[in-house]
């Protein structure tokens, strides 16, 4: 009695979590045209009109099954957008998320639709549509990594892309538990229910998680096939217990199939592999074996080392008959065609059984969008009313990005590299958060409503290009603007904006425009335009061109001038007083050349010199050169002036004094002639 009172506790206790877990489907009927309760299952289904109503449109199906939510289908536009269903999801609680698609159509395709299905950032499957009347299945086991999960249909190849349903399930919290969940998700590539009585799948009610165990009658090309001889479908009507770790539905272990030649064999196709794979096979001993039967058998292929050399026993194994026991094979790798046998050992009796299988692919998990960039953008569209591009869904980057945002993909996780809502009708003040996007390059918020100041954005050292004009900003310019190591262009005209504009800003590096800010002006004495910069060069350099030609006409003027000179004087410059003169002061002449020292002749020693001017040696600019020796021995040239004329006087005078400061060692200064 006492057993059967905790039997009834335990059964309590499940019923009671099971309830709790329905109470929690997602049921979605993508372009479904109103909610409903199926028949067949229970379940409560929904229309996707209030979610993704917006995008694609609702198309009735040719071809459908009995199911009602196969009635319609959601077709999606040929393009390179992305489309989205989110479904809310309690952090770190693993659950099932199925998406199913029957195409349905009767006429004849130039192709049948192919195209992407992906979960947050990572690619789930590439769905392919080969026969219309089938619908397709694809499921994922995952634990969920936030609050919230999307599932994205894109990037058509062929066709129209479409889906048909989508459903979250939540599972106990023992169950697909795995050492590598942190980093991937398992993508199911297959479940089968071996010896069902029926080609109908089971789900719920009889899974209360509601997985689709597919018939092992439902054949199909590549698919259970290559069944051994002797092989034969057994069934039990007793209660198998099966609260174990993977809570596989009672009804699907009452049901097997036996080799009963000594070996069970079958061949399966499995999309998406080869890959690293998560593998339970389920054994329930359901058949009353005698005291001198056994039922004893190996994994013969594929071979794995680890796995292969053990012995199933499944009565020893599950501690008793009609009790689940449920081998793992936790991470194997498995080929596109899967070809497995179990075989008997030389000491069992019995030939090995089989109730169910579940492979499942490892699938990694991709990075999503920086979650501080994601921060910034939800506030940036909270910041306008309701439209398109308010309500774009799923990772604003992978698979494709946002119409409104760049991204860098090459970076991991991926980063946003700018944002262009330019006349979006945004209002209020630029999220602080914005600071935080290291990666951004251009910033697009010209045409809004925006107020406040520009908050700080120090660290957006790659930011190249800011359009704030046409708002309502105010406060002054940070000075760090003119500080960015990249910024190229600022514009910021009719705004609110005070104060000055940073020095640095104006230096003709950035491109800059802040007109029609009534309060803001460039320092005093520190701000040039780059125009005015521009022209003042140009003034400097004219300038300079026009001293160096003038200097170089000077020289050559001054240089044809000296050679007459030479001629006419022959090395000597004399400067000529009329005060009287000694030997000393002659003789000291010789030896001195210093600048501003006089040297006084009389007129008779030029006279003796010159054979009173008898010799003429040459005729220059202002008179006859005659030729001389000085008593010491020294010849000397002496030009008298041939015209006393004023105007003649000045320029023989002016020749003297340019001549007087010529330093030679062949010339003698002289301050006047006597």
């Amino acid at each position: 009695m006492a057993s059967n009172s905790h039997f009834l506790v335990l059964c309590l206790f499940f019923i009671s979590s099971v309830i709790c877990q329905v109470t929690e489907f997602i049921s979605i009927d993508c372009g479904g045209t109103g909610n409903y309760t199926d028949p067949r299952t229970g379940l409560a289904w929904i229309s996707d009109n209030g979610t993704i109503m917006n995008y694609g449109k609702s198309s009735e199906v040719e071809i459908s099954n009995e199911n009602m939510q196969y009635r319609r289908r959601r077709d999606f536009p040929i393009d390179s957008r992305k489309y989205c269903y989110t479904l809310g999801t309690r952090e770190r609680r693993r659950y099932l998320v199925r998406a199913t698609f029957q195409y349905g159509s009767s006429g004849n395709e130039d192709a049948y639709p192919k195209f992407d299905l992906y979960l947050d950032a990572t690619k789930w499957s590439t769905v392919v549509i080969l026969d219309s009347s089938r619908v397709y299945v694809k499921e994922m086991i995952i634990r969920a990594p936030s609050s919230s999960v999307d599932v994205c249909i894109c990037c058509a190849t062929t066709g129209s892309p479409f889906i048909s349903t989508l459903e979250l399930r939540p599972l106990n919290l023992s169950m697909y538990a795995t050492d590598f969940e942190d980093n991937f998700f398992l993508e199911v590539a297959a479940r089968v229910n071996f010896g069902a009585l029926s080609k109908d799948v089971i789900r719920y009610p009889d899974d209360p998680y509601d997985r689709i165990w597919d018939s092992d009658l439902e054949k199909r090309q590549n698919y259970l096939v290559g069944v051994a001889p002797g092989t034969v479908r057994i069934n039990t009507s007793k209660y198998v217990d099966t609260r174990t770790r993977e809570y596989p539905p009672v009804k699907v272990m009452q049901t097997a199939v036996v080799g009963t030649q000594g070996i069970l064999s079958y061949r399966l196709n499995l999309d998406d592999f080869p890959a690293n794979a998560r593998a339970f096979a389920y054994f329930a001993e359901i058949e009353d074996l005698g005291a001198n039967e056994t039922r004893k058998f190996k994994l013969q292929q594929p071979y794995f080392p680890d796995y292969s050399n053990a012995v199933v026993n499944i009565a020893e194994n599950a501690n008793g008959s009609h009790t689940l026991y449920e081998p793992s094979y936790m991470n194997v790798t498995l080929d596109f065609v899967l070809s497995f046998s179990f075989v008997k050992t030389r000491d069992s009796t019995q030939g090995p059984l089989l109730n169910a299988i579940e492979i499942s692919k490892y699938l990694k998990i991709e990075p999503r969008t920086d979650s501080q960039d994601v921060i910034v953008l939800n506030a940036l569209r909270s910041m306008s009313a309701e439209s398109a591009w308010t309500n774009e869904q799923g990772d604003p980057c992978v698979p494709a990005h946002w119409d409104w945002v760049n991204c860098s993909t090459s970076t991991t996780p991926p980063r946003i590299t700018k944002i262009a809502l330019s006349g979006k009708n945004l209002r209020g003040e630029i999220p602080p958060e914005i600071n935080s996007m290291e990666t951004l390059t251009e910033l697009w918020l010209d045409g809004n409503f925006l107020t406040g100041p520009i908050p700080g954005i120090s660290d957006l050292v790659n930011l190249k290009i800011v359009h704030l004009e046409n708002n309502k900003l105010s406060g002054q310019l940070p000075k760090y603007l003119g500080s960015l190591p990249n910024l190229q262009e600022l514009y910021i005209q009719n705004n609110s904006f005070t104060g000055e504009v940073p020095s640095a800003l104006l230096t003709g590096k950035v491109i800059i425009n802040y007109e029609h800010n009534p309060g803001l002006h460039k320092e005093a004495g520190k701000k040039i335009h780059s125009k005015s910069i521009l022209g003042i060069s140009i003034g400097i350099l004219a300038a300079l061109l026009v001293v160096l030609i003038g200097s170089l006409l000077f020289l050559r003027n001054l240089q044809r001038k000296t050679s007459h000179q030479k001629t006419a004087v022959q090395g000597s410059s004399l400067r000529v007083s009329a005060k009287p003169s000694t030997a000393y002061s002659v003789s000291r002449g010789w030896h001195m050349m210093d600048e501003g020292v006089s040297y006084y002749i009389p007129l008779s020693e030029l006279e003796e010199a010159t054979n009173k001017f008898s010799k003429k040696i040459g005729r220059g600019s202002f008179g006859t050169v005659y030729y001389g020796q000085m008593k010491d021995g020294k010849e000397v040239a002496v030009k008298i002036m041939g015209d006393s004329t004023t105007n003649m006087t000045q320029q023989f005078v002016t020749e003297v004094a340019l001549l007087s400061r010529i330093h030679h060692r062949n010339l003698v200064p002289f301050d006047r002639l006597l």
